[in-house]
């Protein structure tokens, strides 16, 4: 058991590493995510003036998703016998993960296209692009990543850190690490409801702040896991 703990502890420490390499090159290259807020004839020719290594950056994001969610699965598998609570709430945090994966995805199959139509386009073929941009971006990027996807990873640790506080696997302030960063990602979903909702207050920095502090605790507790025999 202590051979898969390790395997287990390693996917969580990669998968949240590597995230980060990704993440860092978009926020340098595109302006990502300050972009999204920007006009969508602009993202669409910034994106298409930015070139295949633009494309493969966004692929790389979409796929370093898969460490964490074998991890996810791992770490369910060694704690579904001891609470009711792991097998349900594995599943939750393996849908929101590949969610997100799959919204994702729409940078490099999706997204290309309509770059190209509008940087070639007439303007009634820009109009059109413009207006598929939106409703790809509000459909995939808002609704399935943002809120489902993100929405189902805060129920998985949240759900996931009261088991370990329950059952005393990780020191406490682990769990509490774990119980703060799902409601300060959670109030992230305010930004997206403001999409339809402008009149509802958005929480700034809620989703920065929140997915930090999820980040960081996904890597302690990679590294407890390493050292630990469950």
């Amino acid at each position: 058991m202590r051979i898969q703990n390790r395997n287990t502890g390693l996917l969580f420490i990669c998968g949240s590493l590597l995230l980060l390499v990704p993440y860092g090159i978009l926020s340098l290259r595109f302006g990502y995510p300050e972009i999204l807020r920007q006009d969508a004839g602009e993202i669409l020719g910034i994106f298409y003036n930015s070139g295949p290594v633009l494309l493969l950056t966004w692929l790389a994001f979409a796929l370093v998703g898969f460490p964490l969610i074998i991890g996810c699965l791992k770490l369910g598998q060694e704690l579904e016998n001891e609470h009711r609570a792991v097998r349900w709430s594995t599943t939750v945090g393996v849908i929101g993960l590949t969610v997100q994966m799959i919204a994702l995805l729409r940078w490099v199959f999706v997204v290309p296209v309509l770059a190209d139509a509008y940087a070639t386009g007439n303007e009634m073929t820009k109009v059109a692009a413009v207006l598929s941009f939106k409703t790809l971006h509000q459909f995939a990027g808002v609704l399935l990543g943002e809120s489902i996807g993100q929405l189902f990873t805060v129920i998985w640790t949240f759900t996931i850190s009261l088991v370990f506080m329950q059952l005393r696997l990780f020191p406490k302030w682990l769990s509490w690490l774990g119980l703060i960063s799902s409601v300060i990602y959670f109030s992230a979903q305010t930004e997206l409801i403001h999409t339809v909702m402008p009149e509802i207050p958005v929480i700034q920095y809620a989703g920065l702040v929140g997915s930090t502090l999820w980040l960081i605790w996904l890597l302690l507790l990679g590294t407890m896991l390493l050292q630990k025999k469950l």
